[in-house]
């Protein structure tokens, strides 16, 4: 059976703007059956790095608090940690860059909520028994929440080919732990021409892992847990993860954290994609590229898997922006994301999240109504 896709263009006149038509959509896709009163509502966004300019603009979350406010929830947005050490690392630095990129209360009248704690370390395991995990780390903020509705900047991305709601989901949620399983099967690494052997890192690791020897540190894996805390912690950005998983198992793995995030969500969840500035790579750096294609619209359905397909499918029916740094498949019809990251099968997210039961790949693309006469 196919999935509902629900889809605005981005036009708008002086009857109705684009943010009344964000919440239309919204309202329609399902959100007052997901929504109830007095429910806590997490808003899962990505608020952008510092310097980046391609996330969605936060006068949008202001309408979709709104939308939610009216159905009798209490909404706060929301994102988690990251694992690398960035301007979004720790809480303090995470709540400075979300109201340094526009997410104040005064203008998305809405708490900022992170979402794993101060140290990215407030995690709840949540039982999946799948083929890559038993269980995963979520943050405590999502899991505890009554409702989820995912708001996702669609755009390409370096690991998983194009970052969407599973991207948002299986890794924006996930505690740092559960970012570091998801990219590493081993204990970070030290950069030893970066190392200065300050030993700042040494009495952060709560399990004694790391050692200082001529004046480089080194981490011993049998008793490293993979926390990532000596990441954040190094003030030279020494030590880093070890990229060492496949695609393919990567992409497994954030389906089975999406899973994980969705577990206690059944008929409780929404998402939205927005196909604008849609940059070659992911929002965590602290700038972004020329956009691939035009903007397209605003999708909104309750299945993970069908709004991405669709989202993949709007792009892939462009051709390139001039200017763009595509330089194959540019053309209308052609797999922009094949093009950007020739290695990355980007499919095998979908795939593998449907046979875990998340959604399907299969939809129907349903365009919003006109609006009609206030009564």
């Amino acid at each position: 059976m196919k999935s509902t896709v629900y889809f605005t263009d981005l036009s708008a006149g002086p009857k109705e703007n684009l943010i009344s038509k964000l919440g239309r959509l919204i309202e329609i896709a399902g959100l007052n059956q997901i929504v109830h009163k007095r429910d806590l509502v997490a808003v899962k966004l990505h608020f952008g790095e510092l310097g980046n300019t391609a996330y969605i603009r936060p006068v949008f979350f202001r309408k979709i608090i709104e939308i939610i406010r009216k159905a009798g929830g209490d909404p706060f947005l929301t994102d988690a940690n990251t694992v690398y050490a960035g301007t979004r690392s720790d809480s303090v630095n995470h709540l400075q860059t979300a109201i340094h990129n526009g997410f104040s209360y005064s203008v998305v009248d809405a708490p900022v909520i992170i979402a794993d704690g101060l140290r990215g370390k407030n995690e709840i395991a949540v039982e999946i028994h799948q083929k890559r995990f038993q269980q995963v780390y979520i943050g405590s903020e999502i899991v505890n929440a009554d409702a989820l509705i995912s708001v996702a900047h669609f755009k390409g991305h370096e690991l998983s080919g194009f970052g969407g709601t599973i991207k948002n989901l299986g890794m924006g949620c996930a505690s740092r732990k559960g970012k570091l399983a998801q990219h590493s099967t081993v204990s970070p690494k030290v950069i030893q021409k970066k190392c200065i052997g300050c030993e700042d890192c040494v009495p952060h690791c709560s399990q004694s892992a790391i050692s200082i020897t001529n004046k480089k540190a080194s981490i011993n894996p049998e008793t490293c847990i993979g926390c990532g805390e000596c990441i954040l912690i190094c003030p030279n950005s020494a030590i880093q993860i070890q990229w060492n998983q496949s695609v393919p198992v990567f992409l497994e793995n954030m389906a089975e954290y999406t899973l994980g995030v969705l577990k206690n969500k059944t008929n409780k969840a929404l998402f939205v994609n927005f196909i604008t500035d849609i940059s070659p790579a992911c929002d965590c750096y602290g700038h972004n590229d020329s956009p691939l294609v035009r903007d397209i619209g605003i999708l909104a359905s309750t299945d993970p898997v069908a709004i991405d397909q669709a989202s993949v499918d709007l792009v892939n029916k462009e051709t390139a922006l001039p200017g763009s740094c595509l330089k194959e498949n540019r053309g209308a019809g052609e797999d922009k994301f094949k093009g950007l990251y020739p290695y990355v099968d980007w499919t095998i997210q979908l795939d593998y999240a449907e046979q875990l039961g998340l959604g399907t790949r299969k939809y129907n693309l349903e365009n919003l109504p006109p609006k009609t006469k206030d009564k």
